[in-house]
């Protein structure tokens, strides 16, 4: 007789997942390891605000950048703050799964206390180094972001809520606690070698803050071969081109965050700027592509020094169009816009984490 199919275990995690990064991208991997299939369940816009304050990703975004997440099997929109065991039933969830801290709703009690009863819960270890309230404080704490004098008087004042925040929490969210390790790199590489039958599509950026601008341009670019090799800039490059204090994330939570992504096979740390002949040679590189979206600081730099001069030579540049429009720019310009109502959301965020970790 032949064994009886095992059914496959099927893991829910849920979350705003906003500004998706490799922090959320380490959960969604943790998770997917504990089972066979993995549903996110993504909040809406108007479950994050009244539970956790404004999302600086709108609904829409958020379910593009976790869909992209290549340990997501699939997708559900306008998942319920609170886990409920009944919204879970019907996708058939056997196991439940949260980072190790805490996660409380508006009115202060436990989002998963449904699931912990039913001993469906399970928690992985959180991710150090990273969460959307650390990036929104390195955004936010940057004073090169604001160029006009007024806006620089109310961050004054602004600023000296957060010295006052950071001080009655302990927690400081303007420098980055990531220490890369070859180890957690291995955990997000695919490890597969491009195949003599493969079209290799190379593509390259700074990718910082990695967002559904860079996502969708990468999805379209893949259609055009079977393999992409992604290039991500240095910390010196993207701070010679942007200046003040970018890129936002380093190097190696670039690669993270791209290495993440579905349409990613391969990624090269510290990719020149210039795409040579050699390059093109020992890569096997078929097609070379950028999108139409430029950031406004590169353009002085791509007119003294065409990056794809030998690519177009050798007749393998594509320009495509970007499906979207976002920049890294523009997200930062989103946090200054709102720049008060992300204070107090941090400040929030500060004292909830402060409680947890003493």
């Amino acid at each position: 007789m032949s064994e009886e199919k095992k059914k496959p275990v099927r893991v829910w995690v849920d979350g705003c997942f906003d500004m998706m990064h490799w922090g959320h991208a380490n959960l969604c991997r943790q998770a997917r390891l504990l089972g066979d299939f993995l549903v996110v369940g993504v909040h809406n816009d108007a479950e994050v605000r009244l539970n956790k304050g404004p999302p600086v990703m709108n609904e829409n975004e958020r379910y593009t950048a976790v869909e992209a997440c290549k340990w997501v099997d699939q997708l559900v929109k306008d998942a319920p703050y609170y886990t409920s065991l009944e919204f879970c039933a019907k996708y058939d969830i056997d196991i439940i799964i949260h980072g190790d801290d805490v996660s409380v709703g508006a009115d202060g009690t436990d989002t998963y206390a449904a699931a912990k009863a039913a001993g469906k819960f399970q928690t992985v270890p959180r991710t150090i180094g990273v969460s959307s309230t650390d990036l929104v404080g390195r955004m936010i704490d940057e004073s090169h972001f604001v160029k006009d004098d007024d806006v620089k008087k109310d961050r004054k004042r602004a600023d000296s809520l957060t010295e006052a925040s950071q001080s009655s929490t302990g927690a400081k969210t303007i420098v980055s606690q990531f220490l890369p390790l070859s180890r957690r790199i291995v955990q997000f590489s695919d490890q597969v070698e491009p195949k003599k039958s493969d079209t290799i599509v190379y593509v390259d950026g700074g990718f910082d803050m990695f967002h559904v601008g860079h996502i969708e341009f990468l999805k379209e670019a893949k259609k055009l071969g079977s393999y992409m090799i992604v290039g991500i800039h240095s910390d010196d490059m993207i701070n010679e081109i942007k200046g003040d204090n970018y890129p936002i994330m380093n190097v190696h939570e670039r690669t993270l965050s791209v290495l993440s992504c579905r349409y990613v096979d391969e990624v090269i740390i510290g990719a020149p700027w210039a795409v040579s002949k050699q390059m093109i040679e020992d890569l096997a590189i078929t097609k070379v592509v950028h999108g139409s979206i430029y950031e406004e600081e590169a353009k002085e730099k791509y007119e003294k020094q065409d990056p794809y001069a030998d690519a177009k030579e050798a007749k393998v540049y594509q320009e495509i169009q970007s499906p979207n429009g976002l920049t890294t720019t523009d997200l930062v310009g989103r946090i200054i816009a709102n720049r008060s109502a992300f204070l107090a959301r941090n400040k929030k965020k500060q004292q909830h984490e402060a409680a947890i970790n003493k």
